[in-house]
């Protein structure tokens, strides 16, 4: 009978289990008892522990079924070259293992040695739920699986069986992914914390939550539907000179799957086309870009890291990724005003509210230094950009000359009408918005024109913004994606508008609509 000393590796890929399978390899197999050690130690992956232990649950029914003997056999070594060449010889036993730097010392030591070394064929499981219009996948035990599908903004949530998942097939999915991972020079495991793995599969990023994390197990797999280039978004000639040119303080805005890491990414390989050297800073990393930008992980790196590094090799610009706690914003300053271009990412249901989460983490006066270019991107597209800087005026709202002090002013960059005002009264900061004073008609005190005019249109007045500017003139801001729609029931209601209130309409369309 043939004797194997079995390496964790081969029992952990399902390599072992997969050689018996075939009836490539009968006899006697010597586990160590370091590794059955090693499945309850405190710092494997648990996702790790539950496949070793279905591999040795599959290895058990072998064995009861006469096709194999299992030998459990206590070393003084842990499992290393050591412990495996000791067994080796003292069992005289083949050695079975998948990593090569183990083959190759076992071959120079003259003990016995065989490869198991088994390719992932055909699609991953994970891949089959993924059509060319699908932008994630929802995997969770009990429940059938769901996807959304279209663009950035325009997308639907469908359900792609009427047949629930069960656990055993969760597991069969993560297990396929971790072996992908483990042989993939391309994929990793980004990070691995209480109850959550996330993980590059390529240009798969992968989520995979377990209990007592959540209360079952669950994956999501979310893939970029397409990338652009920054000439996809159509944008006026005056930004793209902007971007080239000016801004090194920018903020990328927007609510989530609104497509901001899409815009990001373009951004990016429009910046590295420019001859700019780039990096990206990101947790997990999302972004999918070509080698010559390398992409920093906050998951292996600490701030102070992270930072001295970007110091040392003096990026042109700097992607950073998601920012969300206090730390990230703090890196994102001081990188700022250390000189570095910095490009941010961050969540936000309006424009103004990017720049709202810099005030309490930066004294006010610093604003315009860190922050000079806002961009909002809603349905995939750029709805809305401001530009920041600084004055010495009296704010609006205020009158006296002796009120005048430094206001950090918000601008429209292409209208250059200010929109918001930020200056200190006292000990607060006071964020306030100019030209969006409501008017009151003669029905009632707090009953507003602009809540007529959004009455009026319905369920098309949603994403407009209205402003007086004086003369009795209402200016409606339209985004692209309603432009026409809002402009023909505007052609239809304007009469009746200017007859009830005495306004005069003008509809002026943001960017990014010809």
């Amino acid at each position: 009978m043939n004797r194997y000393i079995v390496s964790s590796d081969v029992i952990r890929k399902g390599y072992l289990y997969k050689a018996i399978e075939e009836d490539t390899l009968k006899g006697e197999i010597i586990i160590p008892w370091s590794i059955v050690e090693e499945v309850f130690e405190e710092k494997i992956n648990p996702i790790y522990r539950e496949k070793y232990l279905r591999e040795m649950e599959k290895l058990k029914k072998k064995e009861e079924e006469g096709i194999i003997k299992i030998k459990v056999v206590d070393v003084e070594h842990s499992v290393d070259y050591k412990a495996i060449y000791e067994l080796a010889r003292k069992y005289e036993a083949i050695v079975l293992t998948s990593e090569l730097d183990t083959y190759r010392s076992m071959k120079v030591l003259n003990i016995p040695v065989r490869m198991l070394d088994y390719s992932l064929e055909g699609e991953l499981k994970i891949s089959q739920f993924f059509d060319e219009y699908t932008m994630s996948v929802h995997l969770k035990e009990g429940v059938p699986p769901r996807a959304k599908k279209g663009t950035p903004g325009n997308w639907v949530y469908t359900t792609l069986s009427d047949k629930p998942l069960t656990r055993e097939d969760i597991i069969d999915i993560i297990d396929e992914i971790l072996d992908f991972v483990e042989e993939d020079e391309e994929s990793f495991i980004e990070s691995d914390t209480h109850g959550v793995t996330i993980i590059q599969l390529r240009n798969y990023r992968i989520i995979i939550a377990r209990p007592p994390f959540s209360d079952g197990y669950e994956i999501t797999a979310t893939r970029p539907v397409k990338n652009l280039t920054l000439e996809d978004y159509n944008l006026p000639r005056e930004l793209i000179k902007r971007l080239s040119e000016r801004a090194e303080g920018i903020l990328i805005s927007g609510a989530p799957g609104e497509g901001k890491t899409t815009f990001c990414q373009a951004l990016a390989e429009f910046y590295r086309k420019q001859g700019k050297v780039v990096k990206t800073v990101e947790s997990p990393r999302d972004l999918n870009l070509p080698p010559e930008i390398t992409q920093y992980s906050k998951s292996y790196g600490d701030d102070k890291t992270i930072h001295d590094i970007l110091l040392l090799s003096r990026p042109d610009y700097t992607i950073f990724d998601e920012m969300r706690t206090t730390d990230d914003f703090k890196l994102y300053i001081d990188l700022r005003l250390a000189g570095v271009g910095m490009v941010g990412v961050v969540h936000a249901t309006r424009p103004i509210d990017a720049v709202q989460r810099f005030v309490d983490r930066l004294e006010l006066g610093m604003i315009p230094s860190v922050i000079d270019t806002v961009i909002y991107v809603k349905g995939g597209k750029v709805a809305k950009v401001y530009e920041i800087s600084m004055a010495s005026k009296v704010p609006h709202g205020l009158s006296g000359e002796e009120l005048a002090r430094p206001v950090v002013e918000v601008r429209d960059f292409f209208t250059k009408k200010i929109e918001y005002e930020f200056y200190v009264f006292g000990k607060r900061v006071f964020v306030i918005p100019v030209g969006k004073e409501r008017l009151y008609t003669e029905e009632g005190e707090g009953y507003s024109v602009e809540d007529e005019i959004r009455r009026e249109l319905g369920d098309l007045g949603e994403d407009i913004e209205i402003k007086f500017s004086g003369d009795r003139e209402v200016i409606i801001y339209v985004p692209p994606w309603n432009y026409r729609g809002i402009k023909r029931a505007l052609r239809r209601k304007s009469k009746i508008i200017k007859k009830k209130y005495g306004l005069k309409l003008v509809v002026e369309p943001v960017i990014g609509y010809e």
